[in-house]
């Protein structure tokens, strides 16, 4: 988990049956501010909407949380983890070989377009792209979060062209990281889910001049 640090645990260590409750309370509270923060925005989003829809009391959420912006960063933890963990086990399961992996990427994406990979959530757009330009100072917290989730991304697809026998696999991995990003932003944007078969067949040619045939 990214930045742990940047906001407190309410439960870390010694659980016990009176704290089971509450860790469900805040798992209520976190699922229920990233759907809210992806749909409608961060700044946008008041902590009594999210009281609200969560079923939650206000003391209780002060409880885990000393602020909207450490709900905030457990939102985007949240996500972070939600997101890649479905993406790699999508490319995972795809093929056991590397360059299907890669190119399954795409195929993952087109699911998340059409509204298909996570449930309650539909397709908004990127929650990290999103943050980046709510939060524009690179040192805050969120932005920080949105840029290392990016760059977590970037070494699995770096990994993998490794794999399969990338003679620069830092670089296949960053061109193929450009052609995800730009369908994502061209999807939300223009409202078109096949970007995500476009970048796909460019992604193609790059595997086929940069792997060993």
């Amino acid at each position: 988990m990214i930045f742990c640090a940047l906001y407190h645990i309410y439960i870390q260590n010694g659980l016990t049956t009176g704290d089971i409750n509450l860790k469900s309370r805040r798992d209520e509270l976190v699922d229920t501010a990233l759907r809210l923060f992806y749909k409608q925005g961060f700044n946008a989003t008041g902590i009594d909407k999210i009281l609200s829809e969560s079923g939650v009391a206000k003391m209780t959420l002060y409880k885990h949380f000393g602020s909207k912006d450490e709900l905030i960063l457990a939102a985007l933890t949240r996500r972070d983890e939600q997101f890649r963990d479905w993406l790699t086990n999508a490319m995972e399961t795809a093929s056991p070989d590397p360059r299907a992996q890669l190119l399954s990427l795409f195929d993952a994406l087109e699911k998340w377009f059409r509204g298909q990979a996570f449930k309650d959530l539909g397709f908004a757009g990127c929650a990290f792209i999103n943050a980046s330009g709510e939060f524009t100072d690179p040192d805050h917290p969120a932005h920080r979060i949105a840029k290392q989730h990016k760059q977590e991304i970037v070494d699995h697809l770096a990994k993998l062209c490794t794999k399969a026998g990338a003679t620069d696999p830092e670089t296949l991995a960053e061109q193929l990281a450009l052609l995800k990003e730009g369908a994502i932003v061209t999807a939300h944007v223009r409202g078109m889910p096949e970007a995500a078969r476009l970048a796909k067949t460019i992604a193609t040619g790059l595997l086929d001049a940069a792997l060993p045939a």
